[in-house]
């Protein structure tokens, strides 16, 4: 095995009994990024040198007895958060060349537990997408299959992983833009619950629903990011006092298994319209964990068909306010130097030329349902029956320890078949607004395959309920291997 395809875990095991270097296991994605990615295109900025550093410092902290799961362990960000001294453009022209003068919350705690960036990935611009191809510097592509997505808005995040360009990265979940990408890469994503992880350094698309994500190889490695990660911030006041516990251990509470644990099959969720092999695959996976002593019972979230439009009032809502900042004034892109003789020109020349048709669309539609005799009929009514959609949620999970639905009605895509249906493209997030809506953790755990492609199931918790996910994920995990295949990229 290369050294750029071991887990957090191994390559943790290796660092510490002195096996291997970080430099070395560094070197080792860097030189994976070189090789693959001009066919993947899941980066933006590779920062070799900075790496490599990093990773020095991590020897030499290991060298004085320091430990740590993630001390040395290279990984991927995706460009919409805040890295120090490093290019933060959300994928946008408006935002190209910006050098955060600072990082995110959750880089600075992976800094400080010694983990090495080793660059940021590509994502649809300001997360708004599904697929990756709404980035303003061109698509990534799957590593399973060349001509087909790899699903967005972390795409470049999930591809990255999937290649093994890195051990893990980091991503934005806002309405399933981690656990869809990471469902059509086959890796495991993580949304985890609103305000246990901060968003300080995350450039803002929906505030209300934003939290940054993990995408890892294993659903073990994803608890171990998300240890270090959670927790209070003072710079984000929608965290928590909740008790940040270590999501990777207990060991019991991974490896006593799933038995007695109860699990609702939403009805909603098995609609017509799932494609036949990922029909298949989350019924084995059903099976798979009764054989491991899971209980299931069906339960209904009937609100749950009314996600979709409610997502997509709030979110262009929100998004048509927070990317009012993006005016050409304070930073990126500027019209200053243009004719413009009043500043409503330097604005419209330097938003019009810097964003892109997808980022437009969005502000529109917010800045439309904002408007006076709109917001009532229509922001308003959505959250009510956003509302609605938590309560049913919170309720069916006081019977059951957990949700279980398909990722995606689908795997990935090919690239452009979608790209003229807004859409249809916002039905990629079917299965995956509700809990993004209720603010609840849920994740995406490989399952098997559709014609050569990906599958995931997501599994829904409780608020606060990430270590169930973790115990159920794992043991279905352990007991498939789905995780094993890798894809040939040719």
């Amino acid at each position: 095995m290369r050294l750029n395809e071991l887990t957090i875990k191994q390559a943790s095991e290796k660092l510490a009994k002195g096996e291997i270097t970080s430099v070395e296991l560094t070197e080792a994605c860097l030189a994976r990024i070189k090789e693959v990615d001009g066919k993947i295109r899941a980066c933006l900025v590779v920062s070799e040198k900075e790496a490599l550093e990093e990773a020095k410092k991590a020897d030499e902290r290991r060298a004085k007895g320091e430990k740590g799961d993630l001390l040395g362990i290279p990984y991927l960000c995706k460009m919409n958060i805040m890295t120090k001294g490093i290019e933060t453009n959300a994928a946008s022209k408006v935002l190209e060349g910006y050098i955060a003068p600072y990082d995110a919350t959750v880089v600075k705690k992976l800094k400080a537990a010694g983990a090495v960036l080793l660059g940021k990935a590509n994502l649809d611009e300001f997360a708004h997408g599904a697929s990756t191809e709404n980035s303003a510097f061109g698509p990534t592509y799957n590593p399973w299959d060349l001509k087909r997505v790899p699903g967005g808005s972390s795409g470049g995040s999930a591809a990255g992983v999937a290649a093994d360009m890195c051990v893990f990265a980091l991503g934005t979940d806002t309405g399933g833009s981690v656990r869809q990408p990471a469902s059509f890469c086959g890796v495991v994503g993580l949304k985890p619950t609103y305000g246990l992880a901060s968003r300080f350094g995350l450039i803002a698309m929906t505030s209300s629903t934003d939290v940054p994500g993990v995408i890892a190889k294993t659903v073990e490695d994803a608890g171990l990011v998300l240890s270090v990660i959670a927790g209070k911030d003072k710079n984000d006041s929608t965290t928590t006092e909740t008790a940040k516990s270590d999501f990777a251990s207990p060991k019991p509470d991974l490896s006593r298994g799933v038995r007695g644990l109860k699990i609702g099959l939403p009805e909603e969720y098995f609609i017509d319209g799932i494609e036949k092999g990922v029909r298949e695959a989350i019924e084995a996976a059903i099976e798979k964990l009764k054989e491991l002593g899971a209980e299931f019972t069906e339960v209904s979230l009937p609100h749950t068909k009314y996600a979709i439009p409610v997502y997509y009032i709030i979110t262009p809502s929100e998004i048509s306010s927070n990317l009012a900042r993006f005016d050409g004034v304070k930073y990126g892109l500027s019209r200053r130097d243009e004719a413009a003789p009043h500043l409503y020109d330097v604005y419209a020349k330097s938003r019009g030329g810097g964003f892109g048709p997808e980022v437009k669309r969005r502000i529109m539609l917010g800045t439309y349902a904002l408007s006076a005799g709109y917001y009532d009929a229509y922001y308003l009514r959505a959250q009510k029956v956003r509302t609605k959609i938590k309560e049913e949620m919170d309720k069916a999970l006081e019977k059951v320890d957990c949700l279980l639905t398909p990722s995606s009605p689908h795997p990935a895509f090919k690239i452009g078949e979608q790209s003229d249906d807004p859409l249809k493209m916002y039905l990629e997030d079917i299965f995956m607004s509700g809990p993004s809506l209720a603010g609840l953790p849920a994740m995406s755990v490989p399952c098997g395959f559709d014609n050569g492609l990906p599958v995931g199931m997501q599994l829904i918790g409780g608020r606060f309920g990430e270590a169930t996910l973790f115990r159920v994920g794992n043991c279905y995990e352990r007991a498939e291997k789905w995780n094993k295949k890798k894809p040939s990229i040719k």
